[in-house]
């Protein structure tokens, strides 16, 4: 089994629409995690805070894992006609499982926190 990805058929806009569905996520991943910041600062204190941005520095790595990707296969498109000079996506994906992994720790730490 092949692991380089064949000729793409149709260039079309499938490209774009991936960057701004990644650039939506990364915005979301943002605002969930001030959100749960917010609410666990009663409860974590500056913890929440320190939490909070760490989610925030997730956040701007996907969304520049994303660019850079999308920079990458729109390069491979126009000049090769295919994805073969892509390298693996691995950045945003990674980046989107640890802001989740933050986030939930934000939200069971509000969850079970004193009143």
């Amino acid at each position: 089994m092949s692991t380089v990805p064949g000729p793409v058929p149709d260039g079309g806009l499938q490209a774009e629409r991936t960057a701004l569905a990644w650039r939506r996520t990364a915005l979301a991943m943002a605002v969930a995690a001030v959100g749960a910041g917010r609410l666990a600062a009663p409860v974590l204190g500056a913890l929440a805070l320190v939490l909070a941005g760490a989610g925030l520095l997730q956040a701007v790595a996907a969304g520049a894992g994303a660019r850079r990707r999308h920079r990458e296969v729109r390069a491979s498109l126009l000049t090769r006609g295919d994805l073969s000079g892509v390298p693996g996506g691995g950045l945003p994906v990674a980046a989107l499982a640890a802001g989740g992994v933050v986030t939930g720790l934000l939200a069971l730490a509000f969850v079970l926190g004193p009143g």
